[in-house]
Formats: structure tokens, C-alpha cells, sequence
């Protein structure tokens, strides 16, 4: 657990669209314009997917991933950026790796690594061992550090392979994701369990999927853990779902909650720091002592 409080920054995902709710950030001038106003409201990182500019549907092309990655650190060369390497709608390894070959100022910090194949409500993320392996490998090659997505205890267990292995290298940061209708449930009980299982000197954010966001957000504010919030994992603002949200509006609703528990933001300096990342302002991704 960590004393401030991890706000993992989740603006666009995959599924959300302009169609569903206008406030989804799609190109990139929208993605970083609304990055920029989390900044300014207060977050640790941010967990980027890129999008077609002309179909709006997901892309892995590192260059809109570079557009993308330009854009944030010309007014936030300091924040930790992730780079979505999913598996729903790519899957050759040279696709899904794509943006981990950007250098320089345009290098992200961290990628995500999905631990295992899973179903959503219509769609599945296929990652089988050796994907996410290979992908593994490819982060540690470049100096890049993984955010390990996990939706179940067993992903947990395979991350603990990984290790041994020598495919994953502490200090590790976990997205623990619930509600999910296939995976581990938005309740106390399958919370404690995987928290538990954790490796040590492993820092986590909780996430619920649609209406177990503010349910998960609150509980992890409340235990010492992280959240990831953003409009990828809820469109709603209430869970009558009466009302579309903003980003902004998700990231404040955390700032009022974080205040009533007395947790500080961890800044993104602070979170390099326990990571082992660089520094920032022009370097980039892990720094291997």
C-alpha cells in the first residue's frame, strides 16, 4: 500500500464511442487536449489507446502513438505515459509491440501487459503465453516497464511465472480490474484475495468496470490503494446511469474523495521514483540500477 494515492488516468480505451457518449476523447487532438486537463486537476499517469483518425476505431500504429505521446509532453514532460498493447482486435506480435519501438522524447514509460486470455460482454482479448511473453520480453529489452492488467487471481499466479522466469523485474505496478462479467467480481471478498496474492514491492490501483468504478475507486482510496478512472471503463457519471461523464468530472469526484480520506495525489516524480523510471523531461521508461 502507499501512503498518496495513484491516480491511473484511462481517457479513451477501446469500446467507447463518440456514438454512445460525445465526452470520449477519439483523435488525437481530443486525447491530448483531455489529458491535459487531467493534468491540470491532478494524476499520476495516464493509460493511452490510439485511434484511426478518420474511422475512429483502435489502432496500434506507433505514429498516431507518437502524435499522441508529443503532444502530452510538450506541457507535461514529467508524466508517466502507458501504451495499450491489447489483444481484442490485434494479434500479431509485431502489431501489438508496435508503439514499445518509439525512442527518444517519444518513448513511452510503461506498456500494458494483459496476463491471460479473457472474455468481455461480446468481445475476447486472446493473450496467449507466448504473446504475452514475447511481450514481456520485447518491454524489458527496451527498457520499458509493464502495467500488469489483471482480471482474475490466476493472472496473478502467472505474473509470479513471469518472475521466475526472469521475464518481469520488481518494483511491479498492477491494474487489478473487477466487474467484468467473465472475471473476478466487484466485491470485498474477491478484492482481499487478489491483493493477497500480490508479489512484494508490487504498487496497485483497483478499477471497476461501469457501475463497480466508483464502488472500486472508493474502496482503494479508502484501503491505501490506487485507482484507475477514466470514461475506457464508465461512461456513466451515476449508476442510474441518467447522466454521461467527463473525464474531468471523474478525476474531481476522486480529488473529494481522496480529500475526505486524507490521501494525497502521488505525483508522477514521486511515482518515477518508486518505479525505477527515469526522470523525465527528455528520458524515458526504466532506469536498471
Amino acid at each position: 500500500m502507499d501512503d498518496k494515492l495513484i491516480i491511473n488516468f484511462t481517457p479513451t480505451g477501446m469500446i467507447p464511442t463518440k456514438d454512445m457518449t460525445p465526452h470520449v476523447p477519439v483523435t488525437a487532438s481530443e486525447i491530448i487536449e483531455d489529458v491535459h486537463k487531467a493534468n491540470e486537476i491532478g494524476i499520476t499517469m495516464v493509460h493511452l489507446h490510439a485511434r484511426d483518425a478518420i474511422t475512429g476505431k483502435p489502432t496500434y500504429e506507433k505514429e498516431i502513438y507518437a502524435e499522441i505521446i508529443s503532444g502530452i509532453r510538450k506541457y507535461a514532460p514529467n508524466l508517466v505515459l502507458c501504451v495499450s498493447l491489447s489483444g481484442r482486435d490485434f494479434k500479431e506480435l509485431e502489431q501489438r509491440s508496435d508503439a514499445l519501438f518509439l525512442d527518444g522524447d517519444l518513448k513511452p514509460d510503461m506498456g500494458s501487459l494483459t496476463l491471460s486470455s479473457l472474455n468481455f460482454n461480446a468481445t475476447a482479448s486472446i493473450n496467449s503465453p507466448q504473446m504475452v511473453q514475447d511481450l514481456a520480453r520485447v518491454m524489458k529489452e527496451r527498457g520499458i516497464v509493464p502495467e500488469l492488467e489483471v482480471f482474475d487471481a490466476g493472472m496473478i499466479n502467472y505474473a509470479k511465472y513471469l518472475e521466475r522466469k526472469n521475464l518481469l523485474q520488481a518494483p511491479y505496478y498492477f491494474n487489478l480490474l473487477f466487474g467484468n462479467i467473465a472475471c473476478a467480481q466487484a466485491d470485498i471478498l474477491h478484492t482481499g484475495v487478489m491483493i493477497n496474492d500480490l508479489p512484494s514491492n508490487s504498487h496497485w490501483s483497483l478499477a471497476g468496470i461501469g457501475n463497480s468504478q466508483l464502488k472500486m475507486n472508493s474502496l482503494a482510496i479508502a484501503v491505501g490503494g490506487g485507482v484507475r478512472v477514466g470514461i475506457e471503463d464508465n461512461i456513466w457519471y451515476d449508476t442510474a446511469r441518467t447522466r454521461l461523464a467527463t473525464n474531468s468530472e471523474l478525476l474531481e469526484r476522486i480529488h473529494v474523495i481522496a480529500k475526505a480520506n486524507e490521501r494525497e495525489i502521488m505525483s508522477p516524480e514521486e511515482f518515477r521514483v518508486k518505479m525505477n523510471l527515469e526522470p523525465g523531461n527528455g528520458s524515458y521508461g526504466r532506469h536498471y540500477k
